[in-house]
């Protein structure tokens, strides 16, 4: 049960008849009996709220950044109309809208309702429930119940780095002959005969095309196509900082720690996490490996695995990954390195390529990732991926005053540390992009066709 502004009001109206009477007392009994018998006819009136039935449908998949579009649809098997409001609830990063629907369902009918959902976060966003409210037909009191109608959204990745692809694939396609441009390298890829020079391997003759010629003819060969790389996603505490400024702003709202809307602020939003920055760049590296004919598999793990993908096809390789993505958040452990290792190991028998997509922060791998990176490179050929924070480099050409010395002398200390440890993670062997998070997904790919044209993969 609930009582309206209705109800407010004319009691309100009624403390003044009370005080204009001449027995008081009396009267204001005789109000309160009235009253309340006014508003439990009203209530009795009232459509019922428990026989309700709600059906849903629309989208369950949407991309984070674009809205989606979710139908109640309400059934009164009463006798009885039901007119009043009801209010589908969301988590607060779901950003549903309207907040209120008004719902009038006369008996035996139905009707639709619309609710769109603009989403602030990735991953499952569910319904609450909703809870419906019947007004009596004077307007007085309602009544009042809860249902419980289950739908699900999943928020997939936003794959923003999508815009790089097609230069990507015309450098990929130069890189394979379609192109005049055609780079060959050590291989088991048959390419093309020629004639034998002075230098050339003993091992590449073909003996029969020599017999049937006058000239010693070798073969040549190009890197391996059907190579495999194996994407592997940090999801320790370093994954979960926040840097550079959010690609898809939150118009006429902030966000708190966690990523939900709170309260209207003209303040720009704070950046994504680095998680985010990085599964953008494994995406836009999957597509263009997909395309070149390597097999991807993807992996995603802290102190247990997150995530597994492997054996998708190369044209449902980005709709499995970004499903796998979607639920995964930072998890606030320090990742057991060892474990990744391990991991990988175990799933990867071949050489393959190990893209580690991490922060480079040097007192985690130091502790983390060094004792045991050599056991990894030298069965794997090894990028490591780290996402920089863009506000250590400002904070490094400011220094106008006393504390923002002292301020530049820290990003200065951070940025030798990241340093340091890229310069030894390259003496092990291992390729290190470094980047901004706006440019780390195009220098990952650069690095994967840099990589192809040397032909080490």
């Amino acid at each position: 049960m609930a009582l309206t502004g209705r109800a407010a009001l004319v009691a309100a109206l009624g403390v003044v008849v009370v005080l204009l009477a001449p027995r008081p007392g009396l009267a204001l009994v005789g109000f309160c009996l009235l009253l309340a018998a006014v508003i439990l006819l009203d209530l009795a009136l009232a459509g019922a709220v428990r026989p309700l039935r709600f059906h849903r449908s629309g989208d369950s998949l949407v991309r984070l950044g674009q809205p989606a579009v979710v139908e109640l649809v309400v059934e009164n098997p009463g006798r009885r109309r039901v007119r009043g409001v009801a209010r589908d609830a969301w988590p607060p990063s779901a950003g549903a809208t309207p907040r209120v629907l008004h719902l009038d369902v006369p008996a035996g009918e139905r009707r639709r309702l619309v609710v769109t959902l603009n989403p602030t976060r990735r991953g499952d966003r569910r319904s609450v429930a909703v809870t419906v409210r019947s007004i009596g037909p004077l307007g007085l009191a309602a009544r009042q119940g809860g249902h419980h109608s289950p739908w699900s959204v999943r928020v997939l990745p936003p794959f923003l780095s999508r815009k790089h692809l097609p230069s990507r694939l015309a450098r990929l396609r130069e890189l394979e002959g379609q192109h005049p441009a055609l780079v060959r390298g050590q291989g088991t890829e048959f390419d093309s005969l020629r004639e034998y020079v002075v230098g050339d391997d003993v091992r590449s003759i073909d003996w029969r095309a020599t017999a049937r010629r006058n000239d010693v003819v070798v073969r040549t060969w190009r890197p391996e196509r059907d190579r495999r790389v194996l994407i592997v996603l940090d999801t320790g505490r370093t994954s979960a900082g926040r840097v550079g400024d959010a690609p898809i702003p939150l118009a006429g709202a902030t966000a708190n720690g966690g990523g939900l809307l709170v309260r209207p602020d003209p303040r720009p939003a704070p950046g994504w996490p680095r998680l985010d920055w990085s599964m953008d760049a494994a995406l836009l590296l999957a597509a263009l490996a997909a395309k070149a004919g390597d097999q991807v598999d993807f992996l995603a793990y802290d102190r247990a695995v997150r995530a597994w993908v492997a054996g998708a096809s190369r044209t449902e390789l980005l709709s499995v990954m970004v499903n796998a993505m979607a639920p995964i958040e930072a998890e606030l452990v320090e990742a057991d390195s060892q474990g990744m290792v391990a991991a990988i190991l175990s799933r990867a028998k071949r050489r393959c390529l190990v893209v580690l997509l991490t922060d480079l922060n040097g007192a985690a791998l130091d502790e983390g990732l060094m004792p045991v990176l050599p056991q990894l490179s030298s069965r794997h050929l090894v990028l490591v991926a780290g996402v920089s924070d863009p506000r250590v480099a400002a904070m490094a050409a400011r220094r106008s005053t006393a504390e923002e010395a002292y301020d530049a002398a820290a990003a200065e200390h951070n940025r030798l540390e990241r340093r340091r440890i890229t310069a030894r993670l390259r003496r092990h062997g291992v390729e290190v992009v470094d980047a901004p998070p706006e440019e780390i997904a195009p220098a990952l790919a650069d690095a994967y066709l840099a990589l192809k044209a040397a032909g080490r993969l």
